[in-house]
């Protein structure tokens, strides 16, 4: 068994090498920069440790898992595009150098990319894999569609949230698990419980997302802490306020909301005062942990010997307490 570490050694190798030789060159120089910026890679990491629970020669793997990240480095120049966010992993984002069409037209090519790179394994698997990344890519767009609806709405309930970020966020992570374990040869059963396994993980992590944008150490998660705060972007900790909170208290969580001149430390301080009143913290903390318990139901009832799991357990466990 292949350490995360080697796993993650060889994938970004294998994507650094990565040479888009075709015209023009405007077109493809985006790609290489969106790439360069890096990231944590999670997604091809979880395809090759699934992969791995099978089979040792992840070299096999690296074409579906480069797809894999490619799909979700498309989804970030889109989502950076619709947000028009200045900037991403401390750089200026693509729309921001290249403009809004050149943005649009990589995007679209690294779809198509992603799809060759994916479609680049035995014919035995081919179907399976194609199957489960189409559904997966189609899946996502409906959970995007999804999340720009909800600015609108103001009847967003906890359940419409959670089928939200499943569709956003977690199931790609889920095709991830799926189809390593689809090119590993695995049961049709184990690719069902990694993809529920995968699924449900991301679910933990979006919430545990959620959690550390209003109380996370802003060093150790990476941004400024009540981000989605301040542009009332409707997460389960809002959600769940609402749900939960008197009708003076959603006073004046909605007079925050409608609020269009305001201090931004204000509003973060008087919002987070609210979540503390009703422990909206240890609500998220619970719901978190509830998904996390049944994705280790889903990894525990894998045919292949449990201390096959163990580095998948750990990387997960290691992104799962992050500092609250």
């Amino acid at each position: 068994m292949y350490k995360a570490s080697q796993l993650l050694d060889g994938i970004n190798s294998y994507i650094t090498n990565l040479s888009y030789l075709r015209q023009p060159i405007e077109l493809y120089t985006p790609i290489e920069y969106t790439l360069s910026l890096g990231g944590k890679r999670i997604r091809p990491l979880f395809l090759l440790l699934a992969y791995n629970l099978y089979r040792d020669d992840i070299e096999k793997a690296y074409s579906a898992a480069a797809g894999i990240e490619m799909f979700h480095n498309y989804t970030l120049l889109h989502d950076d595009l619709m947000d028009r966010s200045e900037m991403r992993r401390g750089k200026q984002t693509v729309y921001k150098i290249w403009g809004d069409n050149t943005a649009i037209l990589t995007g679209d090519v690294m779809t198509a990319l992603a799809f060759q790179y994916v479609s680049n394994v035995d014919d035995q698997h081919l179907r399976d894999v194609l199957m489960t990344f189409n559904t997966m890519a189609i899946e996502v767009c409906e959970g995007q569609q999804w999340d720009i609806d909800f600015e609108k709405r103001d009847d967003v309930t906890e359940n419409d949230y959670i089928e939200m970020i499943r569709l956003k966020t977690s199931v790609l992570l889920a095709a991830s698990f799926k189809i390593g374990a689809i090119l590993g040869g695995a049961s049709s059963s184990d690719a069902q419980y990694l993809y529920s396994f995968g699924e449900k993980v991301g679910l933990a992590f979006q919430l545990q997302d959620d959690l550390l944008d209003v109380y996370g150490d802003p060093k150790t998660f990476g941004k400024k802490i009540g981000g989605d705060i301040l542009c009332n972007k409707k997460t389960y900790m809002l959600i769940k306020a609402f749900e939960l909170a008197d009708n003076k208290q959603k006073e004046i969580l909605q007079q925050w909301i409608d609020a269009n001149d305001f201090d931004a430390n204000e509003k973060i301080a008087a919002v987070t005062d609210i979540y503390n009143q009703l422990d909206i913290k240890q609500c998220c903390v619970l719901k978190i942990n509830e998904y996390y318990q049944a994705a280790l139901t889903d990894l525990n009832a894998l045919s292949v010997d449990s201390s096959k799991t163990t580095e998948l357990k750990d990387v997960i466990g290691k992104l799962m307490y992050r500092d609250v």
